[in-house]
């Protein structure tokens, strides 16, 4: 069982947005910038190219989605999308508020507080 299916059942918390019937979406706890959002079907499959034509066309569509909201919710420039699924065996796309090329990079990091990463997550949830 993975991290995230942990986090789907509720034995991890997390700062969750949203979740629909087939996706659950939350903050990722080490963001690249404020607002980094993993949105992860509740159907525990290790890789991408390993998800049934109609989940992997819904993650994708589902994703934009929510792309849309974290543009309204957080000061950027665009959001930039990237699936590696190299550290947890659990399909999940990121979605990265940019406004410089660091941002995408998983070397840089940012630190924020409780009280930031529930604002966020409240704020992103307020455009769906």
């Amino acid at each position: 069982m993975s991290i995230f299916t942990k986090i789907i059942s509720g034995e991890i918390p997390s700062y969750k947005i949203t979740e629909n019937e087939d996706f659950f979406v939350f903050l990722d706890i080490n963001p690249n910038a404020a607002g980094h959002t993993l949105v992860v079907p509740k159907k525990e499959v290790d890789k991408v190219f390993d998800l049934d034509d109609t989940l992997y066309t819904k993650l994708f569509n589902y994703s934009k989605t929510i792309a849309a909201a974290i543009e309204k919710a957080v000061p950027c420039k665009r959001v930039g999308m990237s699936v590696i699924g190299l550290e947890v065996p659990h399909v999940h796309v990121h979605l990265i508020p940019l406004n410089e090329m660091a941002d995408a990079t998983f070397g840089k990091k940012v630190k924020l507080t409780e009280v930031e990463f529930k604002t966020l997550a409240d704020k992103i949830a307020s455009y769906l």
